[in-house]
């Protein structure tokens, strides 16, 4: 086996460093060791696992075919939060038999028939916005994201089962995207149910109370069984897979809980960075406005997602700080070989998403924000993978962009905002993701000045 350019700092360290500073951990070890490095990670039992950033080394990646990879016990970290149902934890056939059920939700006019509602739950969460209002653009992004979810995703009506799953959703998330938190999935040894005062116990009963009603709304929607709902979990409920079957309420929950954690506080990071990249970059936020105003009707969804320079601004925010770090870890079952370099079993691979968008061979000056880098050129599967790739690939892409760009325009032809803080915002760690350190506060200056 090839064992490329490894650490030789304790493996508790090495996770350590990957839990609480990832992206300085990765800039370091790139910069030390170039395109592929191997690193040990606690509660993976140790087995090398090897990060790749090379355009070529991630096609290789995603070529293998997928009888040769364990993606189990890859990702067995997020079975606790997942469920043993989720796709990102099935394999083969099943995990294709899932994602053939899911997909078409997230596709083609299933998208757009969620415009008006992401439009309206964004201009609702700003209704009260006046001249001089505070915000901290992180935790309003996360109250919207989760608010679409539920709404677009579980289509939990608003009541008392929507505020309770908003309550306790909420709390849990933001529990878990605390690096102390989330390190009871990577540790085994931390998950003892002491009781309900034990972290782990904790966490049990917490995620029971959301089950309960996540199950209680499953079950009222197979009784109701109304075939006019457009909803996610809708949808769901009525696909058939290629011998007729339809998803258990167990798995149609393990589904709902991997696209509210995938979805909810990953998309709220991406649009908290690009509110504090076009506000920091005073050149790129006049050409967005004066794109946006070009609208006849700015609240179009269709009109909006159609934009060039507002989708160049989103890619680039996502090539500079994309949805995750890492596409999904994958474990050699049978010998692979990644350019040139031969992997046995036990071996984890990863590609390395934030490292391949910030190679200088394929974007010159990097760390720069430049969204008219996707005006001018167009870039492969395996350079540009905000959402991960192949066919483990992120099944929500398009839906995100879609949400994206609607949430941004919708804000920003309605209020002029300010950064309060000129100072350079560096990236922490929240669950999977990587956020604004200090949330991006921001003021409102104006109404903006939108042709409406």
């Amino acid at each position: 086996m090839t064992i490329s350019n490894e650490l030789r700092t304790p493996a508790l360290l090495q996770t350590l460093q990957l839990i609480t500073q990832p992206t300085k951990f990765l800039e370091n070890c790139a910069a030390k060791y170039g395109n592929t490095f191997t690193v040990r990670v606690m509660g993976f039992n140790s087995p090398p696992v090897v990060f790749f950033s090379h355009p070529q080394a991630i096609s290789d990646c995603f070529a293998v075919p997928a009888q040769k990879l364990d993606f189990q016990k890859a990702t067995h970290v997020f079975k606790p939060l997942f469920g043993e149902n989720s796709i990102v934890l099935k394999q083969t056939r099943s995990h294709y038999r899932q994602r053939q059920l899911l997909l078409p939700a997230f596709h083609g006019d299933r998208i757009k028939s969620y415009g008006q509602s992401i439009g309206q739950i964004t201009e609702k969460a700003t209704k009260d916005w006046t001249l001089g209002t505070a915000v901290s653009i992180h935790k309003l992004m996360s109250d919207i994201t989760l608010q679409i979810i539920l709404a677009v995703v579980f289509g939990v009506s608003p009541g008392v089962r929507y505020q309770q799953l908003k309550t306790q959703l909420s709390s849990l998330l933001e529990d878990v995207t605390k690096p102390w938190y989330s390190s009871l999935f990577f540790f085994p040894i931390l998950q003892q149910d002491f009781g309900a005062w034990s972290p782990w116990g904790s966490f049990l009963r917490r995620r029971q109370q959301i089950d309960k009603l996540i199950y209680a709304e499953i079950h009222e929607r197979r009784w109701q069984n109304d075939a006019e709902r457009t909803d996610i979990l809708s949808l769901l409920m009525s696909a058939r897979d290629e011998n007729g079957q339809q998803m258990t309420d167990e798995e149609l929950r393990d589904q709902l809980v991997s696209l509210l954690l995938l979805g909810y506080e990953t998309t709220a990071g991406v649009l908290a960075w690009v509110f504090y990249l076009i506000h920091s970059h005073p050149e790129v936020q006049n050409q967005l406005m004066q794109e946006l105003n070009t609208l006849d009707n700015p609240t179009n969804p269709e009109a909006i997602t159609q934009l060039p320079y507002l989708t160049a601004v989103c890619q680039e925010t996502l090539r500079i700080y994309p949805i995750a770090l890492i596409c999904t870890p994958r474990m050699v079952r049978e010998a692979v070989e990644i350019m040139g370099n031969k992997f046995t079993s036990g071996t984890i691979l990863v590609p390395c998403i934030y490292l391949a968008h910030r190679r200088a061979e394929t974007y010159p000056q990097p760390e720069q924000f430049r969204p008219e880098r996707f005006l001018n050129q167009k870039f492969s599967p395996y350079e540009y993978l905000p959402f991960g790739g192949g066919y483990r690939g992120c099944i929500g892409a398009v839906f995100s962009m879609y949400e994206m760009k609607l949430v941004l325009a919708t804000i920003l032809s309605r209020f002029q905002l300010a950064l309060t803080d000129n100072r350079p915002v560096h990236p922490i760690r929240r669950g999977i993701t990587i956020v604004p350190r200090g949330g991006v506060q921001m003021l409102v200056i104006q109404n903006a000045k939108i042709k409406r």
